[in-house]
């Protein structure tokens, strides 16, 4: 027996005993025992909410470090104050949206006036944490979800990284890398939340919802950001991808297509981003290929796959949206036919097309446009290449 187990047997022989010697007279040491367990379980749980709530403040303070001094280092780089004045006085009112607070649960004596916040940005660009952080307009009513503190924080990082990337306000911020751990940790509690929602998702969404996957998107499509955020939440992002293709394909209420619709947008908003675009295309195409497996071994559409069948083309939605996306914006890193949905899809095209033609005219119409349009990425790709 080494000394760990030897030390612990001891202490669950000491633990009995004291319980056993201060039982109460009138209670068994078995009734003794689970009251005593009831309360050190009761105790666990008020600490881990203590812990929770407070690894959540702490997240909010690496929050507010990291975009206050991002916000110093525009300052120290370049002399803003001179740029801002340079710009164009068509882009003047754009400057004052992006300086301007969200205006959410302030009071009248903390709310400042635009042109004096612009003013005083402008004047002195002291980084103090009372400067207003550029933000994008949102509804106040989203200070109520739990997640919205994150949302927060991540499109104030997204608007001050568009505003030191433009043209008048270039600034780096790459020296900034190492705190980005800080943003992973948000999106991976935003993609939490996210997954929570559409798992069981009500209906009418809030637009909080929508910015949240928005927000996603831009954030990895984001060249610097992108590379912290998938290592850590790559796959999070992989159960997200499958959570809303689940929430198109198990639905069957009446009232259905209304959730499909905007779940479908989600999914083409995610694959807004080339970086994701791949994997959501694979993940589409494969639900595709194992339901034409299916059709191929019926005549007409049984019972227990009529709702499959009718949901399948919310998928061909979105496919048709991303897939011209690729084709739009000619990404050679796409994957192409390397993908083995893709291949596995093209290779039984015409075959499927002329085998399911009678039974299923609607279904394999879709699959002959699919087919077209996963062409054209081919040719966009090959075209491309050098």
């Amino acid at each position: 027996m080494d000394d760990q187990t030897w030390y612990l047997r001891t202490s669950k022989v000491a633990l009995a005993l004291a319980i056993i010697r201060s039982t109460p007279a009138d209670t068994s040491s078995r009734e003794y025992t689970e009251h005593l367990a009831k309360v050190v379980s009761e105790q666990e749980a008020t600490w881990k909410s203590k812990v929770q709530a407070l690894e959540a403040e702490v997240l909010q303070l690496r929050h507010t470090l990291l975009l206050s001094r991002m916000r110093a280092g525009v300052c120290k780089s370049g002399g803003p104050s001179s740029q801002l004045q340079a710009q164009e006085p068509g882009s003047s009112e754009n400057t004052l949206s992006l300086l301007e607070d969200s205006g959410c649960d302030l009071s009248n004596e903390q709310r400042s006036e635009p042109s004096e916040v612009a003013q005083h940005s402008v004047e002195s660009c002291t980084p103090t944490p009372f400067l207003p952080l550029p933000i994008v307009k949102r509804h106040c009513g989203t200070l109520e979800n739990p997640l919205s503190s994150h949302m927060q924080f991540l499109q104030h990082l997204l608007e001050l990284k568009n505003l030191t990337e433009s043209g008048s306000l270039k600034t780096d911020l790459s020296h900034f890398e190492n705190d980005f751990s800080t943003v992973s940790d948000s999106v991976f509690q935003l993609l939490d939340g996210l997954i929570t929602f559409y798992r069981k998702p009500k209906f009418p969404f809030s637009s909080f919802w929508a910015e949240a996957v928005n927000t996603l998107a831009g954030l990895i499509s984001d060249c610097n950001l992108s590379n912290h955020i998938l290592k850590k939440c790559s796959q999070k992002l992989e159960e997200f991808e499958k959570t809303l293709l689940q929430v198109i394909l198990r639905s069957n209420h009446i009232n259905r297509f209304q959730v499909q619709h905007y779940v479908s947008q989600s999914l083409v908003t995610l694959g807004s981003c080339s970086l994701l675009r791949k994997s959501i295309i694979s993940l589409l195409l494969s639900e595709v290929n194992s339901f034409t497996d299916v059709l191929g071994t019926i005549n007409q559409v049984q019972a227990g796959y009529v709702t499959h069948y009718e949901n399948i083309f919310s998928l061909f939605w979105v496919l048709e949206q991303l897939l011209q996306k690729e084709n739009k914006e000619g990404n050679a890193s796409g994957g192409g036919h390397d993908d083995q949905e893709i291949k596995k899809f093209l290779q039984k095209h015409d075959e499927t097309i002329f085998q399911l033609s009678d039974a299923f005219p609607l279904f394999t119409f879709y699959l002959w446009r699919l087919g077209i349009l996963l062409n054209s990425v081919e040719t966009v790709e090959s075209n491309s290449l050098p």
